[in-house]
């Protein structure tokens, strides 16, 4: 790998962590590496969108930034903003050498501006290094950017034959403790998680994080319902209610099976996630009812699979809507 692929991955990776806490700014990572290739300076977008990483990461370098590279997974934005300087400013201002760019922002405040304003004073400027796991990371911002509204993740805990829960309703747990774990982790990873009335007054769920250490990542907590309101709980009246979700990046769908069934025939969800238990149900309660299909042939190219693993004696299957 070489050092520009690896910073960059190492961009990504901050900016990763960022993933959730962001919003509604892009989750962006930075890494400032001086000419000898030790690293000066690292930086992510800060909880609530500020500073942004670029600013974290040139604080953190100081005077070291002038003449080195950065790495940053988002082109630096050029507009300005009551909230703090454009990052494009700043690095004018520091005078690195390099500045890698895993991808060109398609905000139009931003687009491209940010790039020539570098090149223009001289600083040598590459974009696309890493541009597929960049925008992979900054998915949840670039949907919301796109189609003005969250990306929509589903969850889903089954046994081998496709159930949620037994006839009675019971469903705890399905799933192992390294699933849960993991479950844990995309809830850190997340603005927002939804639930249906349903869920809310079987399960009372807390849908906290319970990772040592990411205690307080533990995202909004929203419901679908025509109730009441309730106290520490954002009411969604439908799925299209999404599109006003203007402050969240990323939403985690938890259940059950009338919300997902009702995100699904809305074609709002955009990635699956399936933990399935080596266990089977028989009768039991299904996980989806009817999503508006009248034939097995318009199911068919909807979703591919995305990634697979083992998480302990159960398995993780990752499916992206083809759009």
């Amino acid at each position: 790998m070489s050092a520009d692929r690896r910073f960059i991955a190492e961009a990504v990776r901050l900016g990763e962590a960022a993933r959730g806490r962001s919003a509604p700014n892009p989750n962006v990572g930075c890494v400032i590496v001086s000419a000898d290739g030790g690293v000066v300076g690292r930086g992510a977008t800060a909880a609530g969108g500020r500073p942004h990483a670029e600013a974290a990461a040139l604080e953190q370098a100081g005077r070291k930034a002038t003449g080195a590279t950065v790495y940053v997974t988002l082109e630096p934005c050029t507009h300005q903003s009551s909230r703090g300087p454009a990052c494009t400013d700043l690095l004018l201002k520091a005078k690195p050498a390099r500045v890698v760019v895993g991808m060109k922002d398609p905000d139009p405040r931003t687009s491209g501006k940010g790039i020539m304003r570098l090149r223009d004073a001289g600083i040598d400027v590459k974009v696309g290094v890493g541009r597929r796991a960049a925008e992979e990371s900054l998915s949840g911002w670039l949907t919301r950017l796109k189609l003005g509204r969250p990306r929509i993740t589903l969850k889903l805990a089954l046994s081998i034959d496709g159930k949620i829960a037994l006839p009675s309703g019971e469903s705890k747990w399905i799933t192992g403790e390294d699933a849960r774990a993991h479950v844990h982790l995309e809830r850190a990873h997340s603005d927002m998680i939804l639930v249906g009335r349903g869920t809310y007054q079987a399960d009372a769920p807390r849908l906290d994080v319970r990772l040592p250490g990411l205690e307080d990542w533990s995202p909004r907590r929203a419901l679908l319902t025509h109730g009441e309101a309730v106290d520490g709980w954002e009411i969604l009246q439908s799925p299209q209610d999404v599109y006003r979700l203007h402050d969240v990046n990323d939403l985690l769908v938890e259940g059950g099976s009338a919300t997902a069934t009702a995100f699904l025939a809305a074609d709002l969800v955009d990635r699956i996630l399936i933990y399935r238990a080596p266990i089977i149900v028989g009768e039991g309660k299904s996980s989806f009812g009817y999503v508006g299909l009248d034939a097995i042939a318009d199911a068919h190219g909807l979703w591919a699979p995305s990634d697979g693993r083992r998480l302990g004696v159960d398995r993780l299957e990752v499916y992206e809507r083809v759009r």
